[in-house]
């Protein structure tokens, strides 16, 4: 009985750096754009000019999730979720006590609807805080 060959190849080993592999020290200064890019050049094996569409891509991504008649949601997966929360018209409302002086009435105007964006951390993102 003859074996039969695979003919898969075998993916070739990568230089990994992830954050579970090795402890990184904290950061003690706000990165600008420019030293994110730089340090995501300087960790992995990716050209800036690569780095910068990913991230340009990303935005376009998020933006295509959230806009008006989208899903309204978009999840980076472990770290964060954003959402678009539509909140309702408020209708005018006049002889409101006052809670600032009591005894006194006052007026509330009325307010449109909006759409707000909330941005929830996820399980890795708060276990990245302790």
């Amino acid at each position: 009985m003859a074996v039969k060959k695979s003919s898969r190849k075998a993916a070739p080993n990568r230089k990994t750096n992830s954050a579970s592999n090795k402890k990184s020290p904290a950061i003690q200064k706000k990165y600008s754009k420019a030293e994110i890019l730089n340090e995501i050049v300087t960790n992995t094996d990716i050209s800036k000019k690569e780095v910068t569409a990913v991230l340009d891509e990303l935005a376009v991504i998020i933006e295509r999730h959230i806009k008006k008649r989208a899903v309204g949601e978009f999840t980076l997966p472990g770290l964060l979720k954003i959402k678009s929360v539509v909140r309702p018209a408020r209708p005018a409302r006049k002889g409101v006590p006052n809670p600032f002086r009591p005894g006194e009435l006052m007026d509330i105007p009325r307010k449109p609807a909006t759409t707000r964006v909330k941005v929830l951390p996820l399980k890795k993102l708060k276990e990245f805080a302790l």
